[in-house]
């Protein structure tokens, strides 16, 4: 399946039905009076927050969504049926924008959360509604109000408690892989992590979900590379865990590379809880494992973990932090729970 972030659609609600003229004609009621009905209530648009996907490729192919008309009245009193409401599913995490991209409409993060984007118009009166002592004939019925339209834009921002930064070839994917049942693809070439990526982590007992994005280069922002379109699915993550290559040249350098990056994105990504690791260091000495961790904790003001995701040598410490950072935050704000169905890695 394709991963969708992003799509723009069209959606409209239902016109109400017309009201209804009508008199009685029956054998032996003699002026027996109007007996036009109502029309019915046009459909409403409601988007709703599902389980269970994770990307908006159905809107890539699909991207008109018309509600049904309410069926008009009609004679013996009869009124028309509502319209049933059109229903749009997205994945949880989706925020809803106005045509001009920011605007926010809706921010559906918890899965059954519902939302009415454009409600249907009501049907009209039939003539049986006016009539009076002083009106006993009516001959007028009103129509049906017409439904509302608009342009909007479907963002899909991943629900993920930790998600992983750092450049390309940083060791993300391999870290990813190793501590959950996803299967990133893996090879010695950077940019391999073409979209986000999700996997369940368990460490103790407790689970969590990891979020792994395309790596990050100088000029990001201005959108060299993959740019920093995928930033916004670590937006909600509760803590980032930043990995530095330690074969890499410099990792100080590496380091302030991203976190420059981090800022000029902006949303708060600066403000996060970070936990840096100075990753692959099963392929280093003694001697550069020392010198490129002094040169990291000089950088990011703080002493590094040391790790390596293919040995799974640290994997365990980096993991218990995460969990330890995650539930000091889930404890200041309560979040809805996750099942997981996908067996997850044991240290």
């Amino acid at each position: 399946m394709k991963f969708l972030d992003e799509a723009k659609v069209y959606i409209r609600s239902g016109d109400g039905g017309n009201g209804c003229v009508a008199f009685r004609r029956e054998k032996f009621i003699e002026h027996g009076g109007p007996s036009g009905g109502n029309g019915g209530r046009g459909g409403d648009v409601v988007v709703e927050a599902i389980e269970g996907l994770n990307t908006l490729i159905d809107y890539r192919y699909s991207q008109h969504f018309k509600a049904r008309a309410g069926v008009a009245g009609m004679g013996k009193d009869r009124h028309g049926a509502n319209a049933e409401d059109i229903v749009l599913k997205v994945p949880v995490g989706t925020q809803i924008f106005d045509d001009d991209k920011e605007t926010l409409l809706a921010d559906l993060t918890d899965p059954g959360q519902r939302v009415v984007l454009l409600q249907g118009g009501n049907g009209g009166f039939g003539n049986a509604h006016f009539k009076s002592s002083t009106n006993r004939a009516p001959r007028n019925a009103n129509p049906g109000q017409p439904g509302e339209e608009r342009w909007i834009w479907l963002r899909l921002k991943l629900i993920a408690d930790a998600g992983l930064v750092g450049l390309p070839n940083a060791g993300k994917s391999t870290f990813l892989a190793a501590t959950s049942a996803a299967r990133p693809k893996i090879a010695d070439y950077p940019f391999t992590t073409l979209t986000p990526q999700l996997g369940v982590v368990e460490i103790d007992g407790r689970e969590f979900v990891l979020a792994d994005i395309p790596g990050l280069i100088e000029g990001a922002h201005e959108g060299t590379g993959l740019g920093d379109r995928f930033l916004g699915h670590v937006e909600r993550c509760r803590v980032l865990l930043h990995l530095v290559d330690g074969t890499g040249e410099h990792a100080g350098k590496d380091y302030k590379t991203v976190r420059a990056e981090l800022e000029a994105y902006g949303g708060g990504l600066t403000e996060k809880p970070e936990i840096v690791a100075l990753s692959k260091i099963d392929a280093m000495t003694p001697e550069q494992i020392k010198e490129q961790a002094a040169r990291l904790k000089r950088a990011c003001k703080k002493t590094p973990l040391l790790l390596s995701a293919h040995s799974r040598k640290g994997v365990p410490e980096a993991l218990r932090a995460l969990v330890e950072v995650i539930g000091k935050a889930a404890d200041e704000k309560p979040k809805r729970t996750r099942k997981s169905t996908a067996p997850a890695w044991q240290p």
